[in-house]
């Protein structure tokens, strides 16, 4: 994620002289090195906008500048928005309107026309912001003191939200088989998500697999259970089993990377020639930032990928999840997520230890290792990416994780324990009213905010279950995007 960049485009005018100008282009540079040692990328002072040209030309060099994630505009002075219509009509990058102002305080004794003519933000920032507006252009408008630490926080969520848009665009997911038979919701139309997102979702064949497999040397896999013994518990005398998914792993993560796949899906009704469903093999390629679906969900491994890029370090706290069963007793009413074999450790409240059990489903030959685990508590998200046919809708539900309340010895799988908003059971039909998959990506560490800063950046619908949110409400909401998006 080092390589991202956000460009700092400052808007004015000639009017003002060339003394004006020239303490203009001072401060931008100056506020754009101070904030880059407080956001999580770098801030670029690139230009103090005056005509059409300019603009145009600096919105063109960010199109096509890979590191550019994004440009953020500030109107220190009188900018008029006519000058910036053909710059903001053919941008492809996120927008932030950042509205501040150099000084955080009127001056009494200093305050004259020579200070107004120079600290016109409050002018240049409505201006500028009609003609967003008038563009109908998808824009996040954050407003506040550019040193307040608030203002400061939400620009640096903002700027991961935009990098989650440039993964995105060019995520290439792997598919290893095809879909589990007879499963809606994780299929979708996958020229359209191409469109929309900029995925590449493509398959390959399960003995391609098997057949990289069986080219991984000893040698490799002693490197890798050593890697694993160093991170996890081992609490397993079944070595073979861990060998054997270090082998699943080394041969998948040659094929992602010969691709450039940062995504994969597998199920396990499609297991030829394979011993075991890739479990710990999963879980570590998911730690390592790589995004997974199970059951050939190739909509959650994408965004599995892209929103572990968006959080903590650029590989948060996030991962594939599955909602299994609920506790239902009155006044105690849980969600229990987990899943077969694959839940990434980065969601781990402690050491994960790696088990080897029996796998009632699927083809498995073998009894297949996998990581063990209790969630940590806190707030989070699920998010869920379904195709209704026509549009793409991003679904997104506040839970709070909570220590599981049973110690439930026999499940020997990776699980989380949550409340969700506004409550379980009407969480759940708000949850099953939106169309909401069974599988989605939890996270701890990506917000409702930044997700809903990236599904407008993506132009795509957003969906919020919150505390406030009720069926009638949703039912309403739902109808109403239904409008909207059949006039879009």
């Amino acid at each position: 994620m080092n390589q991202y960049k956000f460009w700092f485009v400052v808007g004015s005018q000639f009017l003002y002289g060339p003394e004006v100008l020239e303490i203009v282009a001072a401060r931008a540079a100056e506020m754009a090195e101070k904030l880059s040692k407080v956001l999580p990328y770098p801030l670029v002072y690139k230009v103090t906008a005056k005509t059409n040209k300019e603009i145009t030309d600096v919105v063109k060099e960010a199109n096509y500048d890979d590191s550019c994630a994004g440009i953020i505009t500030w109107c220190h002075t009188f900018s008029p928005s006519k000058m910036w219509i053909n710059g903001l009509a053919n941008l492809q990058k996120p927008w932030c309107h950042f509205a501040t102002q150099y000084n955080k305080e009127i001056p009494n004794e200093e305050i004259d026309m020579d200070f107004m003519n120079l600290n016109q933000a409050a002018h240049g920032d409505r201006e500028h912001g009609f003609i967003g507006a008038r563009l109908r252009a998808p824009r996040k408008i954050i407003a506040g003191y550019w040193e307040n630490e608030d203002v400061q926080k939400r620009i640096g969520s903002w700027m991961k939200a935009a990098v989650g848009v440039a993964v995105s665009k060019n995520m290439k997911v792997m598919r290893f088989g095809d879909n589990m038979r007879e499963v809606a919701v994780t299929e979708g139309d996958k020229v359209e998500v191409q469109t929309k997102l900029g995925w590449q979702v493509n398959t390959w064949a399960v003995g391609d697999l098997v057949k990289v497999m069986n080219e991984v040397t000893e040698e490799e896999i002693d490197a890798l259970v050593a890697v694993y013994t160093a991170n996890y518990d081992v609490a397993t005398d079944n070595m073979a089993a861990i060998r054997y998914q270090a082998k699943e792993e080394i041969a998948m993560k040659k094929m992602l990377d010969a691709e450039g796949c940062k995504a994969f899906s597998n199920t396990f009704q499609d297991l030829y020639g394979m011993e075991q469903l890739p479990g710990l093999a999963s879980q570590h390629l998911m730690a390592q930032g790589y995004g997974y679906g199970g059951e050939g969900d190739w909509k959650v491994s994408a965004m599995t990928a892209i929103m572990k890029a968006m959080g903590e370090n650029g590989n948060g706290a996030s991962a594939f999840m599955e909602d299994y069963t609920y506790h239902l007793v009155e006044g105690q009413e849980y969600s229990l997520g987990a899943h077969m074999l694959e839940v990434c450790p980065s969601l781990a409240a402690g050491k994960p230890r790696i088990e080897t059990h029996h796998l009632g489903i699927g083809m498995n030959e073998k009894d297949p290792a996998r990581l063990v685990f209790e969630g940590k508590e806190g707030d989070a998200i699920v998010v869920s990416l379904i195709d209704m046919g026509g549009r793409l809708r991003l679904i997104c539900q506040d839970i709070h994780c909570v220590k599981p309340i049973l110690p439930m010895p026999n499940l020997p799988v990776a699980r989380v324990m949550w409340q969700a908003e506004p409550n379980l059971t009407t969480g759940v039909e708000c949850w099953i009213t939106a169309g909401g998959a069974h599988h989605t990506v939890l996270s701890y560490d990506v917000t409702a905010e930044q997700m809903h800063d990236w599904a407008r950046m993506m132009d795509i619908e957003f969906v919020h279950i919150t505390k406030d949110t009720t069926p009638e409400k949703l039912e309403q909401e739902l109808f109403l995007n239904d409008l909207a998006w059949k006039l879009k």
